[in-house]
């Protein structure tokens, strides 16, 4: 029976919150620009003019001759909040969920259902614990900074929210937050079959050439993270990107415009037809695939980093003994 890993902090759960969590800022910091204008694309009521490219550079342009360069990362403070908490705590959730699944066989082969509902509730919790930092993203994300009603940042709008509408107002559009939990559970199945998939192929290859898998081997090449991450992403997102538009229509402050999800629905259908539920798809593809590439690199790079450096810690123990 294959030996438990080694954790590089008290738990492997821990280690996996903490290479979510470095991921999230990464992925922030690279990709935020066209957050921003996903979102304000997702609550906007006309269509850009000219194409998707043509559209997502002329937005970024205008935003920074209006606003400059602190324009375009407007919001980024509560991003990485939002980014940044939502990987770690999800990742580990989801690893302390599989290993509860797992009992205490580390051979234990799991289905692709049982990923899917350790992702689903692994989402779940975390949704609900960021929901308040996404409201104000969202707000943040669709006002100038010169407004009077904007936030100058994530506590003041955390404040503000309160002030006004109550603690509720931090969980509108958590529903559609659930909603969206098929996302990440879609996306993570996929992923997880295809991950399995290449490391039986490299535990395979090794074999072939009379070696057997390390914990220096226990990674697969950037590249096959990059085409696995992208392809599960394309895949969940295709099926579940509409609930993101009417989630960010309800979180924006236009209660009277949106004020819930039947009414919402029905006047983007009424006014835009089935194209509303997409809108912001484009920007959101050039955005979130190369954003979710960055995310899911980084955190399986720091993920084996922890791994690799608990093994060696370890040795250096029995060494001394």
């Amino acid at each position: 029976m294959a030996r438990q890993q080694p954790s590089f902090f008290p738990t492997t759960a821990l280690d996996h919150a903490a290479a979510g969590l470095g991921a999230g800022v990464v992925a922030v910091l690279c990709m935020h620009p066209l957050d921003l204008l996903k979102v304000k694309l997702q609550v906007a009521t006309k269509n850009p003019q000219g194409g998707i490219g043509k559209a997502i550079w002329n937005s970024l342009r205008d935003i920074h001759a209006t606003e400059g360069w602190k324009g375009l990362y407007r919001g980024v403070g509560p991003n990485i909040a939002g980014n940044a908490s939502s990987w770690g705590l999800y990742f580990l959730f989801y690893n302390m969920l599989k290993k509860r699944a797992a009992g205490d066989d580390p051979n234990y082969r799991m289905s692709p259902g049982t990923y899917l509902l350790c992702s689903a509730q692994a989402s779940a919790v975390t949704a609900i614990m960021t929901n308040p930092i996404w409201v104000v993203k969202v707000r943040m994300f669709t006002s100038r900074a010169d407004s009077p009603s904007s936030y100058r940042g994530l506590w003041d709008g955390l404040g503000s929210i309160r002030r006004q509408e109550g603690i509720a107002g931090w969980w509108k559009g958590t529903s559609l937050a659930l909603v969206g939990v098929s996302n990440g559970a879609v996306q993570f199945m996929a992923y997880e079959e295809m991950k399995r998939w290449g490391f039986e192929q490299k535990r395979k290859q090794l074999a072939k050439a009379g070696k057997v898998m390390g914990p220096e081997d226990d990674k697969l090449s950037n590249t096959s993270y990059t085409i696995m991450s992208g392809a599960s992403k394309l895949w969940a997102l295709a099926l579940t990107y509409p609930y993101q538009v009417i989630r960010s229509r309800i979180q924006n402050n236009t209660a009277h415009l949106y004020p819930d999800i039947p009414t919402t629905i029905k006047r983007t259908w009424q006014g835009e037809g089935i194209r509303g539920f997409y809108r912001g798809m484009g920007t959101n593809l050039v955005r979130v695939l190369p954003g979710t590439c960055v995310t899911f690199v980084v955190y399986e790079n720091l993920a084996w980093l922890l791994r690799t450096s608990a093994a060696r810690r370890e040795t250096r123990k029995r060494e001394n003994v």
